[in-house]
Order: structure tokens, then sequence, then C-alpha cells
């Protein structure tokens, strides 16, 4: 497939300091990639690398094949941004700022279309110093749209929504990939990553340390699973089930005895559990098998940044 961002060697210094040690990254055209990674990890500092802000120490970088330093101009032209924050005219409404935005590009898109894609009919003709902060967010994601972007850079897109907000501004982002685009994403929220990324890149220190699908980064498919339930009050013990003393503990909220063991072969365990709690005519209160989530693979990954 043909790439939407090729970056190879990606080095960025600021003095004696380096941000940004040796990234290789690849991105295809209608992939959405999740860049994940804790404050002063280098995220940022490569996403304004890519939107052309800030030069490259070292490396190469093309962005929709062009060279986002030397040829800004006409990438710009097939690219939206969405900041953490959009500096906009405040006393102009929504719909004059969009207007005006789309006057920038050659080919934009409906201003009135692109307000309501991003759920702002109803404040089309209120001044932007009267939004809320949540819909705000809205108005930038709109001024991303309005150029008809082949390729969006959302920098922590869904600050200040609600849920409901949020899960709207998925649905937003998933039509707009159904119709081929791209999107690189940065989010603190772990489910919003599961829930729109193809791919997920962790970065620390500078350097990416992992990258996969959401649901194999780090092992997450393979790894060690935990299964949990309640033991019955008939039940003599964990032993009952072939199981370690160990594995049995005391709620502390409700004094509940709880069962919780770690297994690399989960499948044959929990047969051997549900086998025994059938022929014993018992209900499993709270059983459940999870693999490690997404935020337990990133905090582990980024564990000795944060040291």
């Amino acid at each position: 497939m043909e790439l939407a961002v090729s970056v190879s060697g990606l080095r960025k210094d600021f003095g004696a300091v380096q941000a940004v040690g040796g990234v290789d990254l690849e991105i295809q055209r209608g992939e959405v990639l999740a860049l994940l990674g804790p404050n002063g990890a280098g995220k940022t500092t490569i996403v304004e690398i890519l939107e052309g802000y800030q030069p490259a120490s070292a490396g190469k970088v093309a962005v929709l094949g062009h060279d986002p330093r030397h040829d800004r101009r006409r990438m710009l032209e097939h690219v939206g941004i969405v900041l953490q924050e959009t500096a906009v005219e405040q006393f102009l409404t929504v719909r004059e700022v969009l207007r005006r935005r789309a006057s920038y590009y050659p080919h934009p898109r409906d201003p009135d279309a692109v307000i309501d894609l991003v759920g702002l009919r109803e404040k089309s003709g209120a001044r932007v110093r009267t939004l809320s902060g949540g819909l705000q967010r809205r108005l930038d994601l709109g001024l991303a749209l309005i150029g008809d972007p082949e390729l969006l850079f959302l920098d922590e897109p869904t600050t200040g929504f609600d849920p409901n907000a949020r899960r709207e501004a998925w649905d937003i982002v998933r039509s707009l990939t159904g119709e081929g685009r791209t999107v690189l994403l940065t989010t603190h929220y772990m489910d919003e990553a599961q829930v729109l990324a193809d791919r997920v890149a962790v970065i620390a220190k500078g350097v990416i340390v992992a990258s996969g699908t959401p649901d194999s980064i780090g092992g997450r498919d393979t790894g060690t699973a935990k299964i949990r339930f309640v033991l019955p009050e008939q039940a003599d013990g964990a032993a009952e089930l072939g199981l370690a003393d160990s594995h049995l503990t005391i709620s502390p909220i409700d004094g509940r005895r709880m069962v919780e063991v770690d297994t690399d072969s989960p499948t044959p365990l929990l047969h051997r559990i549900t086998s025994w709690a059938v022929a014993h005519g018992i209900e499993l209160e709270g059983l459940e098998v999870a693999r490690p989530s997404l935020e337990d693979v990133y905090l582990s990954l980024t564990a000795e940044d944060k040291a």
C-alpha cells in the first residue's frame, strides 16, 4: 500500500537534550495510527516535525510525498490539523470562522455540511467566545475537516468532551477513515486508541518501544490471562478446584471469597472450573477471563520513562 507518512532515522535535538532518538515510522494510506506516550517522551515533537512546525535534526520525513519543512504549503493543502489549543477569531460566529477557513483551500468541503458533521448546527450563529470547551473542540475538528484533507493529525481531539460527545467524535473519525482518509491520533485515553486505531505505536524516552495492533501490542493476545470469580459459600476452599490456597482471597469490601488465578493456558483451566461448577449445580458469580488491557501494556512499556 502507498504510504501517507514515512519516517526514517528521525532525530531531534534541543541543544544537548535529545528529544527524539532515531525513530522509524510508517503510516499506510487509509490507516489510523495512535501514537501513545507520556508527557515529555517525544510524541509532540514527532507530530510537530510531521506538521512542518519544527525541523528535524537528522533523518528523512515524507508526508503525502512532501517534505513537511520545505514543501509545507503544498502539503497543508491536503492535511487537516487539530492542535491541543487552536487560536481562532473569538468574535466571529462558528459559520463565519469555517467559511473563512474554507477560502484558504482549493477544494474545501461545504461549511454547512461540516457544521452538521461536527454537531454544531444549533451553534452555527454563536460567536466563538461563547462556546464551551467541548464545543470549541468540535469547532477545532471542523476546522481540520474543512479543507477535505487526505490526512488528519488529531492531537488529543476529545479533551474536554463528555462521554456522549467523545463517542460522537469517534463516529466522525470512523466515518472519515471509511472514506479512505488517514489519521495520526495522539491521545491519553486508552479506550479511544482501542476503538479507533488500526495500529498503535508507543514512544518512551524519544524512541518507539513497541508497535502493533491494539489487541496484540506488547503480547496482549498471548500474555498471561487472569481468571476471576467469587467462590460459592458451599465450596470448601480453592482446593476443591485443584487450586492453591494462595489463589483465594477475602474481599475487603464485603468479605466474599475471591478466586484469582494467573495462567498461560486459560482454556483448560476454565474448562476444569466450569465443569466443577456444573457438576455441583453452582453459578460462578463474577466469572471473567481477562488478558492485560491496552492500558496495562502501555504502563509497563513506559514505566522506565517515568522513572
